[in-house]
């Protein structure tokens, strides 16, 4: 009995979590907590010389919880600095319907040498 309560445990908590499934052709040098991330939404566009260095989806894995908008993107940033990127470009972005209670996006990441606090970006918003 006390196997199966902790296997019911250990599957509730993956599975409130998002399915994220990315892919990196090169990684960067991580970044830091001071480096800036910049959020560009499906509309904005990627300033020249940005090099793409990677990929991912965020979906909904069936008992998801905390996958709005605004928590994909925090997700995709801490990804972002751990591979190094700068630039976190949202690709597809699907609201919740009634197949699913929440967001599902594609975003691509990329290195900009140059100042991301200059681009035009979306703004996170407290939930």
């Amino acid at each position: 009995m006390k196997k199966l309560s902790i296997l019911v445990l250990v599957f509730l908590a993956f599975s409130c979590s998002p399915k994220i499934t990315s892919n990196f052709e090169s990684s960067q040098k991580p970044l830091t907590i001071e480096d800036q991330v910049a959020f560009l939404d499906v509309q904005h566009t990627i300033p020249a010389g940005a090099k793409k260095i990677g990929n991912a989806r965020y979906q909904d894995s069936g008992f998801t919880t905390d996958c709005d908008f605004n928590s994909h993107l925090i997700k995709a940033r801490k990804l972002a600095r751990e591979k190094g990127a700068n630039i976190v470009k949202v690709t597809e972005k699907k609201t919740p319907d009634l197949w699913s209670m929440c967001y599902r996006i594609k975003v691509d990441f990329y290195y900009y040498d140059g100042d991301v606090s200059t681009i035009p970006q979306y703004k996170l918003q407290l939930n």
